[in-house]
């Protein structure tokens, strides 16, 4: 279930160093036992999706954190999975960058996807539907936001998720 529905996005990226780009997209597609042509062909895809195909043939040490992590996004959505994972996916990332990140998860989840993702990073709410607080490991509040264009350098959070004894600010 998890290789075939489920995508996972990493703070860390987790691409594979002695792998290029291309085939660090495609690597979920070989345990399918799709062929390679085949696997290149969609990670081309998704590449140009989001706006890398130039640096398909470059080393993961070769791109920016910002391309590094889009390369992660479209890694975990070769399989085109319902649910996309995101843990922290901004996190190693200044905010032009992280900006750019925002709106692809956003383009994601309009095209039908489900993406959730986790975060200690309060302006990131504003890109939410739903926030869902965790205190010590429980939730403690389940809040559903009205559906908005987030605003450009939002200030001011509607809310986070939080771990340990965090508080959520609206």
């Amino acid at each position: 279930i998890r290789r075939d529905q489920i995508g996972l996005v990493f703070q860390s990226f987790n691409l594979l160093p002695r792998l290029n780009i291309i085939e660090n997209i495609a690597l979920p597609l070989t345990y399918k036992g799709m062929r390679r042509t085949r696997r290149l062909t969609r990670a081309s895809d998704l590449l140009a999706t989001f706006s890398l195909q130039e640096r398909e043939y470059y080393m993961p040490y070769q791109l920016s954190g910002g391309q590094l992590q889009r390369v992660a996004i479209a890694r975990a959505l070769i399989n085109r999975p319902v649910i996309l994972l995101a843990d922290e996916p901004t996190g190693n990332l200044d905010t032009k960058a992280s900006e750019i990140i925002m709106h692809e998860l956003r383009d994601i989840h309009q095209k039908g996807n489900t993406v959730l993702m986790v975060t200690h990073n309060p302006d990131l709410t504003v890109w939410a539907d739903r926030i869902i607080q965790m205190v010590d490991g429980r939730i403690a509040s389940d809040s559903k936001l009205p559906k908005k264009e987030p605003r450009r350098g939002a200030k001011r959070p509607l809310g986070r998720v939080t771990g340990g004894g965090g508080t959520r600010q609206r």
